[in-house]
């Protein structure tokens, strides 16, 4: 969990540090700066809302995975009962 927490930490990251694409025109209209600000914003709580749902699935899936572990854990503690049983009998 902690590799996958670093791994969108790092996605993140590496995704708001690429501006290598844009480039800053001090000669450049003040409504065309703001309505670029805009679109990064827009893009920064997409970006957010995916990484939340992202980690809101993998968590929904330790979760499920904690589940049929619990699940095997009881049968085979079921199983090992069963086995004790079948050797006490002997």
């Amino acid at each position: 969990m902690k590799k996958f927490f670093a791994m969108v930490a790092f996605a993140a990251f590496m995704t708001s540090c690429n501006d290598s694409a844009t480039t800053t025109d001090s000669a450049s209209d003040s409504t065309m700066m703001s309505s670029d600000a805009a679109a990064d914003s827009v893009k920064a709580s997409n970006m957010m809302d995916s990484s939340s749902k992202m980690v809101e699935d993998a968590s929904n899936m330790a979760d499920t995975a904690h589940k049929m572990m619990e699940k095997a854990a009881d049968k085979m503690e079921d199983a090992a009962d069963k086995m004790k049983d079948a050797a006490d009998k002997k």
